[in-house]
């Protein structure tokens, strides 16, 4: 392959994997339809990945062994993250839940600065400061405390945290390849699935007949979505400017809050559509280069 052609592949992969997750909510929504609902429906769906991902998995099956348990760990938790987000389309309205999601920033920035004990720019407290307004401003639109008002918010809020925290352990320890990582993530959610499955809802009662059309549709969600979108960004966003990924990815609200206007019929207030700018504001400044700083000694 041609070297010079590498970056603007990898940046249309991110791009396609933004528009793809934006359309994500569909079949998990579709799922709860044909009676898998609360986390079973996901639930189905991690495991179909577990399915095309396991030749992959088995392969490199010693990659995995050596790999440090801490890594395999971050990698799972990001996985359980990516559940709770999935599982909260169910009980929320979709663009609010993509953009709860979107706060990582801000959840990185504390925990970069408060337990890595890493040197934190003035750009990334602002960019924190920025993120946190809109959160206030989006959950207070309502009026009342400015708090989540239902499950699914509460779900997004709790997973974008999670994955603050697996992202900063997989920076540190994880040199996984793209392949065997998305085989672990798809681990770390089918654990947190079986565990809030029968929390959530009992387990469903269908008929054998009427379980072809979720199951197909649960495998080709989870190889899509679980298996071949994250593995190849996984590829991609080592390959391109960690910025040009937060940017590029952002298409994901863009595309979740369209089809969730034109399909579910969802629409968000002023109030709610000016705190999601701000939180798109704040990844923006988050991603924004600045001079490195000096460690102190």
């Amino acid at each position: 392959m041609n070297e010079a052609r590498i970056p603007l592949i990898a940046s249309a992969i991110t791009l396609a994997t933004g528009v793809i997750w934006g359309l994500y909510w569909l079949p998990v929504r579709a799922l709860a339809d044909h009676g898998f609902a609360g986390a079973w429906g996901t639930l189905v769906i991690t495991l179909g990945a577990l399915i095309v991902l396991a030749p992959v998995a088995y392969a490199r099956r010693q990659d995995i062994a050596r790999s440090p348990k801490f890594a395999l760990f971050s990698i799972a938790l990001g996985g359980a993250a990516f559940a709770l987000y999935s599982i909260g389309f169910l009980y929320g309205r979709v663009a609010l839940i993509i953009l709860l999601w979107c706060l990582t920033p801000v959840w990185s920035t504390l925990i970069a600065r408060f337990v890595m004990g890493w040197p934190t720019p003035g750009l990334r407290i602002f960019a924190m400061i920025v993120g946190i307004a809109g959160l206030a401003l989006m959950l207070g639109a309502g009026g009342g405390l400015p708090l989540p008002r239902n499950l699914g918010e509460w779900m997004s809020l709790l997973g974008g945290f999670l994955w603050s925290i697996a992202t900063t352990g997989m920076r540190a320890k994880s040199s996984l390849q793209p392949g065997p990582a998305a085989f672990v993530f798809a681990v770390g959610a089918v654990i947190a699935c079986a565990a809030l499955a029968p929390i959530l809802q009992p387990f469903p009662q269908l008929e054998a007949r009427a379980l072809l059309a979720p199951l197909a549709l649960a495998l080709v969600t989870g190889a899509l979505w679980w298996g071949l979108s994250l593995a190849a960004l996984m590829w991609a966003t080592v390959r391109i400017d960690p910025a040009r990924v937060g940017i590029l990815m952002m298409t994901e609200v863009v595309v979740g809050a369209a089809t969730a206007a034109g399909f579910a019929h969802e629409s968000l207030s002023m109030l709610e559509l000016a705190g999601g700018a701000l939180v798109l504001a704040a990844g923006v400044l988050e991603l924004w280069p600045v001079k490195p700083l000096r460690t102190p000694a």
